[in-house]
């Protein structure tokens, strides 16, 4: 089992129990595995999110690769999992190279976190499968929304984690790159990845989407999160049904995507 979480709960109180967001979830997940968080906005898909990352404090239980998330060191968490986010921080004197070359300091053991030739080949590779390298001494503070997206992409899968997690993976992007990204995260999850110790980890997926189609272009589960609390999880086959999609969205979600099939007719 790669991820497990018992009776989890967190916020943005004082404490984790204070007014919590996510209230008393549980869930696992295996290796090799993509998981898609959905729920309407406010529902807590991003502060769950944020709990598994180890970026907020939570009362309960986070344990991934059966190493307890709140007990590690934020270096020891970047080995095991980087997050794709929307709300990535900027440094807008930095080019693309020299941001997405941050993906590779967790590794970094020489004088100044100086990066080996291997990490300048690994960083080289991100740029190219994102589309980026011509273009890497640009400074990131001239560049599109969907340019900046590529980039934390890039940055991101440069860590080289068995597990990455998306945040909104497609806002800014168009559809081109958004098809482009769908496949090539398609691809990733096939794959396999060496921790330091020598462990061999399938390559897993735990993405917050707002988008419906994407995400069961890429998920083998589903988790629907309604008001901090599970609503279901579970196979798509399982979960994304006419009654938990109107729970979930207080809406007859399948009613408004045959409208929007129909315009295309």
């Amino acid at each position: 089992m790669l991820l497990e979480v018992k009776n989890l709960s967190c916020g943005y109180g004082k404490t984790p129990l204070d007014n919590p967001v996510v209230k008393n979830i549980s869930f696992s997940l295996d290796e090799g595995k993509s998981l898609a968080i959905l729920g309407a906005n406010g529902s807590g898909k991003t502060t769950l999110l944020r709990a598994i990352g180890g970026v907020i404090e939570y009362d309960g239980s986070i344990s991934m690769l059966g190493r307890e998330i709140g007990n590690l060191k934020r270096k020891e968490i970047a080995a095991m999992q980087a997050t794709f986010s929307q709300l990535s921080t900027l440094y807008f004197s930095y080019t693309i190279e020299e941001t997405v070359m941050l993906g590779r300091y967790l590794y970094s053991t020489r004088f100044m976190g100086i990066l080996s030739e291997k990490d300048k080949e690994i960083v080289d590779k991100c740029l190219k499968q994102n589309g980026l390298y011509q273009i890497k001494d640009k400074q990131i503070g001239e560049l599109s929304g969907g340019q900046l997206q590529r980039v934390f992409l890039a940055r991101t899968l440069a860590q080289e984690t068995p597990v990455l997690m998306l945040d909104e993976p497609t806002n800014h992007l168009d559809l081109k790159y958004q098809d482009e990204l769908m496949s090539f995260l398609n691809e990733w999850k096939k794959q396999s990845t060496t921790l330091s110790d020598g462990t061999v980890v399938k390559n897993t997926l735990i993405g917050v989407f707002h988008d419906i189609n994407l995400a069961l272009g890429i998920a083998d589960e589903v988790l629907f999160v309604r008001e901090g609390e599970i609503l279901a999880k579970g196979s798509v086959e399982e979960v994304l049904t006419d009654e938990n999609l109107k729970l979930a969205y207080d809406m007859d979600v399948s009613s408004y995507m045959k409208k929007q099939l129909n315009y295309w007719k």
